[in-house]
């Protein structure tokens, strides 16, 4: 009998979940990330057109998985450690290297540099601000205007990314994806401003 109970105690033991590796989630942040260098190489390496419809493309679908693997991580309740920390890393390399890609060939040059750099700058804040909150077991909530800036932002990378090609089909294209980056930038100061008076607030009182 005391066997018996034993057996029974070890069968109903619960078993260890496994991570998440290779779930479907995870898989389409891998390729988010795989994504940036086929998307500077695309743009850089003087295929002209060809190469920034390649590029756009590649961008295009980098952007469709980062919405679609928190989706599918929610349904499927495959959310996992994991995810949570290559998800921003993917989001912030997705857009510093497009960022970087396209003030190398020239497409953001002049004073668009400047929503450039206060883009680049943001992130790299947000990300240290992030970790000392994290530090504080602080956690802030990402805001409506947050999603909004996100959004802008890629949109804005997308319209730069078509820039002269896009012009031959629609004109002034290049403008308009400048237009949106300065916007995008406006948006970049007030949310990064948030993280870091929160940041600050904690500090103090700490």
């Amino acid at each position: 009998m005391v066997m018996q109970s034993g057996m029974t105690g070890a069968a109903a033991k619960p078993e260890m979940k496994k991570p998440l590796v290779l779930s479907l989630p995870n898989v389409l942040t891998y390729l988010r990330i795989l994504a940036v260098p086929a998307v500077m190489v695309m743009l850089l390496a003087g295929l002209q057109d060809a190469g920034r419809w390649l590029a756009l493309a590649i961008y295009v679908l980098a952007c469709i998985t980062d919405w679609l693997d928190g989706y599918l991580a929610r349904v499927w309740h495959q959310q996992s450690a994991l995810g949570r920390m290559l998800d921003p890393i993917a989001d912030k390399l997705l857009v510093g290297a497009t960022l970087l890609a396209l003030t190398g060939d020239r497409t953001i040059a002049n004073l668009a540099l400047l929503p450039a750099a206060v883009i680049l700058c943001r992130e790299i804040l947000v990300s240290g601000l992030r970790e000392f909150l994290a530090e504080l077991n602080v956690q802030i909530r990402v805001t409506r205007l947050a999603k909004w800036k996100t959004t802008l932002q890629m949109i804005a990378l997308g319209v730069l990314i078509a820039g002269p090609a896009g012009d031959k089909i629609v004109p002034h294209t290049s403008e308009v994806g400048l237009a949106l980056l300065w916007l995008a930038a406006g948006l970049t100061l007030i949310t990064g401003y948030d993280y870091l008076k929160a940041a600050v607030r904690h500090a103090i009182d700490t």
